[in-house]
């Protein structure tokens, strides 16, 4: 079969020759036009005055339009309808588009937006979480709550209580390929779009509503995308929708692409939050109830707000079985970019708040951290699937009777009946030698005082499926041609992350061909229709269903044909080594796809799927909102200079769960971007904005993402032996945002080398960036010096 093996992306050798095409790569028609926009430059106001005779005046401008000009639907919001296209006299963030200009040239039109002149009657702009909750600025009318047991009445009881508050900071996508959009008229009135998005099928409604169409009259397409990361899922409707209205406007192609300033100004972050908790244990480190509190920036429009909000407090637990559990979630309006999706979609943000209580309580109880972990982890599965099959060879047995009394829900009431974190944290703790390692840097630390090394280790349990329930379903059209070639094409978007390789490789294995007959073209809202964002992990669990679903409903045709044919039973035929036996006889695959031609056998189908044991009310907080969890466990060490924070990750172990991968070499690389990408920005990725709302980290040169030099000096990455007790494709399991908060083992790392300089907790925020870590080590230091 062409699954479980390692291949190279389909596009690799294309990415690295540099002739990958992206979006301002295609050709384009003479006489294209290139747009930009004018910006706001304050964060909160009303315009009183727009004078734009100097934009219209400036060399190449074709015309300009404000949100008067606007023809249909000014809106470019994912739903909440909050989001003009064009400032509608309000503005609401530094940054905010206000007029379109359309001119012969992408430099031309640049040039000309910074020429309007506009005056404001400026208000008070709500940019800090504290403002905002004070100003009762929000997106719901009060905090969500989702709770379990009475976890006041268990931590006032506890043997042992903690309590913090610490901030952790947003994330700039910083995809390689900015937010890109053309849009082309069509002889019949309709409109053709090619745009680098997540999201296909919404970029189609938008331009649909904003010219005054149906959906069928505008066509979506998406080749490749040079990253993606969340920041495509929403951020891309207000390119592809102010293209398709100046085409409308102008009869001429019209292409839009923001510069790497522009692009970070505009587009939204991954949302900052505040967490504060308070935590109960007894004497053996057993959490008995937790409550947090997660106050979210999610800045001027609703976006994702309310679904990654939903997320974070659905991962508060991740791998811990928590008797008692408290999470209020307030979701803050501030004039600041709308914060939007991002790999994990809140889930990493909850996470990071029950992995600092877990470090906090065994800084406090003189645990080892891991095995605090292991006394808080859920209960092992049974030696059954939860199908009724065998359980991989990873399952392990409850490991004492306290544990096997333990409540295996989640806070939302889900039963975890998949937990592979026993096996997972053993494996490692061996393979990376963590005992001893853990001995020697101790060793270390005593002997150097400037310098102090730290390990650290954290545990992922993700939930897998779209929160929105609906969400979860895809589509796929599959042909074969006459001459055994295979044509395939799905609703799934490629953003780097091998999603078409993965998919080809399933195709491949349901013919039992040859991958290289196997061909999969661009995302096509023609072809594919009403599909689903490639976002909750979920491109190859969907897609790859669906591409089954069509592939094993034409190879069955073909199958009753051929046995028809040959008068055998149709047991008798088999697709196997690009070849097809039919009983004692044996066809090339071509001659086969020729032969049920010839016979009039249609050689084309759709396929669709929809996950299964979904139900999920996010109003109360309760029923089964994933299909099934991804696992995962990382050990981190670090160095640091006490008189400078200055820090480097030395060495990561990683093992991560994939189920029976579809391609190892894919999903290594991926657990392997993820951790860089998740150490990143809890160590080095600051966000600053100024007091008047001006992002101050708006290019390379100011914000810092994990250079080639800032991975680990030693990077072991493997993934754990088992395969999805769940029915997935071929019992694989997600792996774009799982691995994504195995960054959070660096995090922590910092916090132990940190809290050597002393003895206290160094109560680390994030991004820990140098400044932070010698704040906090200084501080450790100094209560030493005090002898406090």
């Amino acid at each position: 079969m062409a699954v479980a093996k390692s291949l190279p992306h389909d596009a690799a050798r294309l990415h690295v020759t540099g002739q990958a095409r992206y979006v301002d790569d295609i050709p384009m028609p003479r006489g294209t036009l290139h747009l930009a926009f004018g910006l706001s430059n304050i964060a909160k106001g009303t315009i009183s005055s727009m004078d734009l005779e100097a934009v219209r005046a400036s060399a190449g401008v074709v015309a300009v339009l404000t949100a008067e000009d606007v023809p249909f639907e000014n809106d470019v919001s994912p739903a909440a309808h909050d989001e003009p296209l064009l400032a509608m006299g309000e503005v609401h963030y530094l940054g905010q588009p206000v007029f379109l200009v359309v001119a012969t040239s992408h430099r031309a039109a640049r040039v000309a937006a910074r020429k309007g002149v506009i005056t404001y009657d400026q208000g008070e702009a709500l940019l800090t979480l504290d403002q905002a909750l004070a100003a009762d600025s929000r997106f719901e009318d009060g905090p969500r709550i989702y709770q379990k047991g009475d976890a006041g009445a268990a931590i006032e009881t506890a043997a042992h209580v903690i309590e913090d508050t610490f901030e952790i900071g947003g994330q700039e996508h910083f995809y390689l390929e900015g937010q890109a959009a053309l849009a082309l008229p069509q002889e019949d009135g309709g409109m053709l779009v090619s745009s680098s998005t997540q999201h296909p099928t919404e970029i189609q409604h938008k331009v649909a509503h904003a010219i005054g169409l149906p959906m069928h009259a505008v066509r979506v397409e998406t080749r490749r995308m040079g990253g993606g990361f969340g920041g495509k899922e929403s951020q891309g409707n207000a390119l592809a929708v102010a293209c398709a209205i100046a085409a409308r406007q102008t009869g001429k192609p019209c292409k839009m692409r923001y510069d790497r300033d522009d692009d970070m100004t505009i587009t939204g972050k991954r949302h900052a939050f505040r967490i504060s908790y308070r935590a109960g244990f007894d004497t053996e480190g057993r959490i008995t109830g937790v409550e947090f509190t997660h106050l979210v920036n999610c800045g001027w429009a609703q976006d994702l707000s309310l679904p990654v909000a939903d997320r974070a407090m659905l991962h508060s637990d991740n791998a811990y079985a928590i008797p008692a559990i408290r999470i209020e979630s307030h979701r803050l309006k501030t004039n600041l970019q709308s914060a939007t999706a991002y790999r994990g979609f809140g889930g990493p943000q909850g996470m990071v708040g029950i992995e600092r209580v877990m470090d906090h309580a065994a800084h406090a109880l003189g645990i080892d951290p891991i095995e605090l972990r292991k006394r808080n982890y859920y209960d092992a599965p049974s030696e059954a699937s939860v199908d009724g099959g065998s359980a991989p060879r990873s399952a392990s047995a409850p490991r004492d009777i306290s544990e096997k009394m333990k409540d295996n829900t989640t806070p939302y009431g889900m039963e975890v009946t998949d937990f592979e974190l026993h096996a997972i944290t053993d494996q490692l703790v061996a393979s990376s030698d963590y005992d001893a390692r853990k001995a020697e840097i101790a060793a270390w630390n005593a002997k150097n005082d400037r310098m102090k090394r730290g390990i650290a280790f954290s545990p992922v349990k993700f939930g897998i499926s779209f929160t929105l329930t609906h969400l979860n379903q895809a589509g796929a059209l599959v042909h074969v041609y006459q001459d055994g070639s295979i044509h395939l094409n799905h609703g799934g978007t490629e953003m780097g992350q091998g999603l078409f390789q993965k998919v080809a490789q399933v195709a491949a294995s349901r013919f039992g061909v040859d991958l290289g007959r196997v061909k999969i073209t661009a995302t096509d809202t023609a072809k594919v229709p009403n599909t689903s964002a490639t976002a909750a992990s979920s491109g190859s669990d969907l897609n790859g269903m669906a591409v089954k679903a069509a592939c094993d409903e034409i190879r069955d045709r073909m199958a009753a044909y051929l046995a028809e044919y040959h008068q055998q039973p149709v047991a008798k035929v088999s697709f196997d080594g690009d070849r097809v036996t039919v009983g004692h006889e044996e066809l090339s695959f071509e001659q086969a796809a020729m032969l049920c031609y010839t016979g009039r056998i249609s050689l084309s189908a759709t396929g669709y799927y929809k996950t299964p044991k979904l139900e999920w009310d996010r109003i109360q907080g309760k029923g089964r909102p994933f299909f099934y969890f991804a696992y995962g466990a990382a050990i981190t060490e670090v160095v640091v200079d006490r008189l400078t924070g200055e820090n480097r990750i030395l060495r990561a172990d990683v093992l991560h769960d994939a189920g029976a991968s579809l391609n190892p070499a894919l999903d290594v690389g991926q657990v392997e971007g993820a951790y860089v990408q998740g150490a990143g920005w809890l160590t080095t990725e600051e966000l600053v904005w100024d007091g008047q709302g001006n992002l101050r980290t708006h290019a390379p040169s100011t914000y810092k993402i994990p250079a080639c030099s800032d991975r680990p000096d030693v990077f072991n990455v493997a993934l754990f032996d088992g395969q999805n007790r769940e029915d997935t494709i071929y019992k694989s399991k997600a792996v774009g945002e799982p691995p994504f908060m195995l960054g959070i083992s660096a995090w922590l790392a910092l916090s132990d080398a940190t809290a050597a300089f002393g003895e206290t907790y160094p109560h680390l925020n994030a991004p820990a960036t140098a400044e932070e870590v010698w704040r906090r080590a200084t501080e450790v230091a100094a209560e030493v010096a005090d002898g406090v």
